[in-house]
């Protein structure tokens, strides 16, 4: 027997060995995989058709970042841009190296006959870019491709025509005559469109009539028949119709839905008219001189302004028909203040009352309809417990508690959820007070007895018991004295005040020195806008005209802005604002390193309010406030950046989950809290909770730095909505700004307590682990080899801002 073997030439096993290789023969640049919901996680790369001529014919679709494409070198670099670029001129490719996959670069390359069906998404209005979605015959989905063709290189190379202008910078460019001129192929609007175009030559593509967004690959006999059939349109019949109407005929199709005649008199048609994407076919029509950039924004702007005129028109012919009547009351405030007392619609006000307006951001009006659902909600929810037997919801009172929906992660440290201990339902009143003093007027109770029924109860809104209690509660009454020592001392204060405003009252020299009227000015401008809707600052006072010489000359160098011509077009005054201007520019007299900083004539009004209009009971218990609050407004913002710091490491230890979030969406400055802070949540309560607010704080039961419990607990309430829906900053930012006169007190201040008391809670296992591992460690030793091992586990050091809010503050 003979053996007959086969030899193979060299040139043979080049041939065979350049086969076995991959030939590029598409690529487009820009290509990118989004693995995050943040922009700055974006992957760029190629989409590539790969064939590869091994025993079997294969073509492949593939995407290559390009963090690996630059790993192989310039010239595979090249290689992908020229075949971009001319995509026809070798119909067999070049050959490249396939760049090996690696989990992290989410890189793929699959043959055609795995994929079973695409999800094409053209550009559009919500989605700048368009993509594509890849489903495999197996069932899994790879990254969706999302082609951002402003940056892409086959767009933006310069056309081969003379009279084409340089490289298109907009999105998406104008069609190029040359470039359809050598690739012999019409040009697409977007690059998906092209792709696909090129992916018809390697299998076959079926659109579906049941979803226009589906394309089947190489579908089955089955899946034709099923997506093959033809479904008629909701407007088929008016655009017959439309089109068989002439302009002076009375078509039945209104006049808004019926197509836009075709353009006379040698008019260019508008090339983007075929996009997919509304804002591309408002776009203007591209001429052969440049547009500039003021005139671009302009038609921008313009086509949102069309799109969002007719979306008004919609909402007003919905909401104005008799049939929406019924469901107007169940609707989102926002979208109920559309509709007045007429039934007519008021769109403006809805814009000014926080509504979804014209270019607001979907994602936050969604998280407010979420807030209102689950407002609602809970508000039905209590309604059901106070509708419960007294003797059921003593039995169930353990169970639900008074959190709602809030709960706190103890899993970690297997600690126990404190409870809140507040009893706001029975506040501190006139009757009690009497009975916390003896008949010479000394207290038999202790200040800390006091605070702490205050914190728990609140004060009574009944017979002035806030004007009889907050002077103790601020520390502007004395409190273990008798009555007699108490007045001696009040008028020792009193006294101090007049000395204090003489300094500038009826003097001309110092009333209209230049930093005094500077001074005058800002607190003027600022006491005539706070609290206009109280009754004592929203009642106007008429002018006397009666007053004699010398009242008139008292009042000129007294009242902060006494003419017309200093107020200008501002709000009008009346004896009550004049009245808390010269408390406030008596302060600045009397504080004179400080002086007067705006946002303290928010703080005033509501002591002014309580004292009953005494000048001088109000001052000093603002001077008390303002010793809590001095850090709040100091020139260099020191104070608040600190509080600000405390509240963002606070926040890492009790919702590490949130801190990522804020931190990803660059929220960590924790801006939208600066007004709750600055000003102790004043502009976020009515008037009656701020009073029950501030008296909380003031207690300094728990910890003077309380605020920032009471502003966790703000954002504890909504983490879940703005872990859902907001992902960027000035979405978090507007969403918290119209918190305000939305948020529950006293589930507010209960949750507080809460999170300080686990606060508290964590931070004393966290020191006594530490200490229990010190002494494990250090205290023993062990033998060598010894399989003996002492768990070794990380604790966070805290820093000495978080530190000193567990350090009492007790005024005697």
């Amino acid at each position: 027997m003979v053996e007959i073997k086969r030899e193979t030439t060299d040139a043979q096993s080049t041939r065979v060995q350049d086969e076995a290789k991959y030939r590029l023969i598409y690529a487009k640049s820009k290509v990118y995989i989004n693995p995050t919901a943040y922009a700055r996680d974006n992957i760029p790369g190629f989409v590539a058709i790969v064939k590869r001529e091994a025993l079997t014919l294969t073509y492949l679709l593939a995407w290559i970042p390009e963090s690996l494409l630059t790993e192989k070198g310039q010239d595979e670099w090249d290689k992908f841009l020229k075949t971009e670029e001319r995509p026809d001129e070798d119909e067999d490719g070049v050959l490249i190296d396939l760049p090996t996959s690696r989990p992290e670069s989410y890189a793929f390359s699959v043959p055609l006959t795995s994929i079973y069906s695409l999800i094409v998404q053209p550009p559009s209005l919500s989605s700048w870019y368009g993509s594509i979605g890849i489903n495999l015959i197996s069932g899994s989905t790879l990254p969706t491709l999302y082609f951002h063709d402003d940056e892409s290189h086959s767009f933006t190379i310069p056309s081969k025509s003379s009279s084409s202008s340089a490289a298109s910078t907009s999105y998406p460019p104008p069609p190029s005559l040359a470039a359809q001129a050598a690739t012999g192929r019409p040009i697409s609007s977007w690059g998906g469109e092209d792709f696909l175009s090129r992916l018809r030559s390697y299998a076959s593509l079926l659109r579906s009539n049941l979803q226009s967004t589906l394309y089947l690959v190489d579908p089955s006999k089955a899946d034709i028949e099923v997506h093959s059939t033809l479904l008629f349109s909701d407007d088929a019949v008016d655009e017959i119709l439309a089109r068989s109407s002439y302009t002076n005929s009375h078509s039945p199709v209104p006049a808004h839905r019926r197509p836009r005649p075709l353009s006379a008199g040698g008019t260019p048609p508008n090339p983007y008219s075929q996009y997919s994407s509304v804002l591309h076919r408002s776009m203007p029509i591209p001429s052969s001189t440049p547009v500039s950039s003021s005139q671009a924004r302009a038609a921008l702007l313009q086509s949102f302004a069309n799109i969002t005129r007719a979306t008004r028109h919609a909402a007003q012919n919905i909401l104005s028909h008799p049939l929406a009547k019924p469901i107007v009351p169940h609707l989102p405030d926002p979208v109920r203040s559309l509709v007045n007392a007429n039934g007519d619609l008021e769109w403006g006000s809805w814009v000014e009352k926080g509504g979804v307006g014209e270019f607001e951001s979907a994602r936050v009006y969604l998280a407010r309809w979420a807030r209102i659902v689950a407002e609602e909600g809970e508000q039905a929810r209590r309604r059901e417990a106070q509708a419960i037997p007294a003797n059921a919801a003593t039995s169930t009172t353990e169970e639900s508690g008074e959190l709602g929906i809030f709960e706190l992660l103890h899993s970690t440290a297997n600690l126990p959820t404190p409870k809140s201990s507040r009893d706001p339902k029975h506040p501190v009143g006139v009757d009690v007070l009497d009975e916390w003093f003896a008949p010479d007027g000394r207290p038999l109770i202790t200040m800390e007895r006091l605070r702490m029924e205050i914190f728990r109860r609140g004060v009574s809104d009944k017979n002035n018991a806030r004007r009889k209690l907050w002077p103790y509660l601020l520390g502007v009454y004395a409190w273990d004295v008798t009555e007699e020592e108490r007045q001696r001392l009040w008028e020792a204060k009193m006294k101090r005040y007049h000395e204090i405003k003489d300094e500038w009252i009826g003097i001309p020299e110092v009333f209209e020195r230049q930093d005094v009227v500077e001074e005058r000015h800002r607190i003027d401008v600022d006491c005539r806008r706070t609290d206009r809707t109280h009754p004592l600052f929203a009642n106007q006072t008429s002018p006397e005209t009666t007053l004699d010489p010398e009242k008139r000359h008292h009042q000129r160098y007294s009242t902060i802005s006494p003419t017309p011509v200093e107020v200008g077009a501002q709000s009008p005054s009346n004896e009550h604002i004049d009245r808390l201007g010269s408390i406030l520019l008596t302060y600045n007299f009397y504080e004179k390193d400080l002086g007067y900083v705006q946002g303290m004539s928010d703080l005033c009004a509501p002591l002014y309010v309580v004292a009953g209009s005494d000048e001088p009971l109000t001052f000093w218990c603002f001077v008390e406030v303002m010793n809590r609050m001095k850090q709040n407004f100091l020139r260099d913002q020191s104070g608040m950046k600190k509080q600000l710091s405390t509240l963002q490491q606070l926040l890492q230890i009790m919702d590490p989950e949130l801190y990522r979030h804020l931190e990803k969406t660059e929220g960590l400055n924790l801006f939208f809290c600066f007004r709750w802070i600055l000003i102790a949540f004043k502009r976020e309560f009515p008037f009656e909770d701020v009073l029950r607010l501030w008296e909380v704080l003031w207690t300094d039961y728990y910890t003077n730095g309380m605020v920032l419990f009471v502003a966790l607990a703000v954002l504890e309430s909504h983490r879940d909505v703005i872990l859902r829906y907001l992902v960027e900053f000035d979405e978090i930012l507007k969403y918290c700004n119209e918190l305000s006169m939305t948020i529950e007190l006293d589930t507010t201040l209960a949750q507080a307590e809460v999170l300080f008391l686990s606060f508290q809670q964590l931070v004393a296992d966290m020191d006594r682990r530490r200490v229990e591992q010190h002494s494990a460690t250090g205290g023993l030793r062990h033998r060598k080899g010894s399989t003996a091992l002492v768990s070794q586990v990380a604790y966070p050091e805290l820093s000495d801002e978080l530190r000193e809010l567990l350090v009492e503050r007790r005024v005697s």
